[in-house]
């Protein structure tokens, strides 16, 4: 059965950093990372980062500059690294992910169970 879990999460001071890592496992015949989501209680969940085909990544204009998407695909993995945070970053933080499990099966599209994030003043 195929599960991504992401981690990472925790508390951090305003302006420091953390990565999150997001790894799928099971049966994987190949893997693309899509994007970072993330929810604060209340609101609906938005996009954070997302991988483009040009190669520099698609970002909130809220992170923007302190956020860069990265992942190894090869390895069903990939990675949110944050720096400069800010407590307006405290969130629940979700990966998302395109996996085929066999070779003759369609694509589906998968998320994690989400990581916190809190980011203190």
């Amino acid at each position: 059965q195929v599960q991504l879990v992401e981690s990472g999460g925790g508390l951090v001071q305003a302006g420091g950093s953390l990565r999150l890592s997001c790894v799928a496992s099971g049966s994987i015949f190949s893997f693309n990372a899509v994007a970072w989501y993330r929810q604060i209680p209340g609101n609906q969940r938005e996009l954070v980062a997302r991988f483009t085909s040009g190669g520099s990544g698609n970002y909130a204009d809220s992170v923007k500059g302190r956020f860069t998407i990265a992942g190894d695909n090869a390895k069903n993995t990939m990675f949110l690294i944050m720096n400069s945070l800010k407590p307006e970053d405290t969130a629940v933080y979700y990966c998302n992910a395109i996996i085929r499990r066999r070779a003759s099966d369609y694509e589906g599209s998968y998320w994690g169970q989400g990581t916190q994030v809190t980011v203190s003043s």
